[in-house]
């Protein structure tokens, strides 16, 4: 008996986990985070026989008419020796549940589901401020205009000290903790005691929460008189109404070409892009479309609505570029509407629906694969495991797809044409019409070395809070990059890196100076006037984006 006590022990995670496999089969969702729940009525209406010769000391076993998995599950609820914390169970069961589907189903803990929905809905509550650790301390880089932490006075620079009545400074907590403290329900009121350099006192500051807006569109401006330049870096449900803004903002400066970067979108929520498509396409055209087993094909076409169909619109991606960023890049260079550059992109067309739980956790199940116009389905095989399928980017790299062409491109099986003639290519993600190598001219062991340790950025920020108040008068990229080239910028940054373990190799530095002085210029500007003073900065090492504004200046 011992034996099978043990047998029992071991397989207790393979039986519960079978067991809801083979609920979803036949049909019966899950309503109820307790196992119980699931199991109790099917379990009643089994019929076991035991097996005679078998006595208490050698065990006995079940064979039920009905479904034994069922069964099984109710028979460790009612016998087993110890207790059974269901939902524990529940917790390392749901994930093992999903191994064997696609790597984007997901089992969503109730304690991360609001972590994992903020970005879609595109706000949550807070304090509204962004921040830094520097020397195991919380500095505010910026307070969000008009935000809780900037009505009460909170200031870029300030260090927080305390949060309520815990210590935050100096004792090793993790900023995801600090994080978790600071948010909170609207309306309610945090207790923040901050360091401001030059006052000889702590200060204490009661912030009354608020909703805090999660912004996606990250900038939008001329890059030369006829030239916008749109930066969106995820797809969330305020996309829309931000591209429209910074569109009717570009209008107004007279745009009529369009350079819209998808690099590093994971994407987000499809009628985002799919309503951003539509602004490009002529009535009818069709943007998308999706089809599952359990079902049928659903056509997502464009409307009369379109404000920027005259435009030259060219789209920037990359292999981080997934989902919906693929469905608009795939839109456009589909219906023949404008260029796709960069490289290939990610190749995530799965679609999820979430089902909640009443615990508040969540399963997102695929239930369907996104197409573009052309037929070509968005997803990259996943058929080796989940393993295999998130180190491909690591295949790419070791393949030198990030420095030449794709090989999917020259698969005959992969290719499609558009209506206009031109041929695009399947086989996972969006292949671009222009591809661009990664640009490692002034990659060096030291730049990577700097780099991979965060000290630009971590020096931006050192550099910004001692020259605060000289920077602080300038409002413009161009003042405050003319303010940092006469700082002595790179060799500050060398003494500051020494400092912090890294010893100057200066042949290294002459092959990066460039990119080191630029990004630790961009890096400051940011912490100025925030994305509109870091991305006109960064432009001028972009190789990508400089692509894209000759290719447009052509058309």
């Amino acid at each position: 008996m011992r034996n099978k006590r043990n047998r029992l022990i071991i397989f207790l995670p393979l039986i519960i986990s079978l067991a809801l496999i083979a609920g979803i089969l036949i049909g019966n969702w899950i309503t109820s985070i307790r196992v119980r729940s699931i199991v109790t009525d099917e379990v009643h209406r089994q019929k076991f026989s035991i097996r005679p010769g078998l006595n208490a000391g050698s065990g006995f076993s079940l064979t039920p008419k009905g479904n034994k998995i069922s069964a099984a599950i109710q028979y460790i609820v009612n016998e087993y020796v110890d207790t059974v914390n269901i939902t524990t169970l529940n917790e390392s069961v749901m994930p093992a549940l999903l191994d064997h589907l696609d790597p984007h189903s997901v089992y969503i803990p109730a304690r991360d589901f609001q972590r994992y929905s903020e970005p879609l809905v595109g706000n949550f509550s807070g304090i509204g401020v962004s921040f830094n650790m520097t020397d195991d301390t919380v500095a505010i880089i910026n307070t969000i205009p008009n935000g809780p932490s900037e009505m009460v006075g909170i200031l870029a620079g300030d260090r927080i000290i305390m949060v309520d009545d815990s210590l935050v400074a100096g004792v090793g907590m993790p900023s995801d903790d600090i994080v978790k403290m600071l948010k909170g329900p609207k309306n309610t009121i945090v207790k923040v005691t901050v360091y401001r350099r030059e006052k000889p006192h702590l200060i204490n500051f009661e912030i009354t929460r608020d909703n805090i807006p999660i912004y996606s569109v990250d900038v939008a401006y001329m890059v030369n008189d006829e030239t916008g330049y749109i930066k969106i870096s995820q797809f969330a449900q305020t996309t829309y109404r931000e591209f429209m803004q910074a569109v009717e903002k570009l209008k107004s400066h007279g745009v009529s070409k369009l350079i819209l970067d998808l690099r590093r979108n994971g994407g987000g929520i499809m009628e985002a892009a799919t309503r951003i498509a539509d602004q490009f396409l002529e009535e009818g055209q069709l943007i998308v479309y999706t089809e599952g087993r359990a079902r049928p094909r659903e056509n997502e076409y464009a409307t009369s609505n379109g404000i920027l169909k005259k435009d030259k619109i060219v789209v920037l991606i990359d292999e981080s570029s997934a989902s919906a960023s693929e469905i608009l890049a795939g839109a456009i260079q589909d219906n023949d509407r404008g260029l796709v550059i960069g490289r290939r992109s990610f190749g995530k067309g799965l679609v999820q629906e979430e089902m909640r739980f009443a615990d508040g956790s969540a399963l997102r199940l695929t239930v369907a694969r996104y197409y573009t116009p052309t037929g070509r389905s968005i997803q990259r095989p996943y058929d080796k495991g989940r393993e295999d399928y998130y180190h491909e980017f690591a295949e790419r790299y070791s393949r030198g797809e990030l420095e030449h062409e794709d090989s999917i491109k020259f698969d005959d099986s992969q290719k499609f044409i558009t209506p206009g003639g031109k041929v695009v290519y399947g086989g996972g993600g969006i292949m671009p019409d222009l591809f661009v190598p990664v640009d490692t001219t002034g990659a060096s062991e030291y730049y990577n070395k700097v780099r991979s340790l965060g000290l630009m950025y971590r020096f931006a920020f050192y550099f910004t809070d001692l020259h605060r108040p000289s920077l602080e008068t300038y409002s413009t990229t161009t003042e405050i990059e003319n303010y940092l080239d006469n700082q002595d910028l790179l060799n500050q940054f060398i003494q500051y890196a020494r400092k912090k373990g890294v010893l100057p190799d200066y042949q290294d530095i002459r092959t990066s100076e460039t990119v080191l002085k630029k990004t630790i210029k961009a890096y400051v500007a940011r912490n100025i006037i925030d994305n509109e003073g870091f991305y006109p900065i960064i432009a001028d090492i972009d190789n990508t984006l400089k692509v894209a504004i000759d290719t447009l200046s052509n058309l």
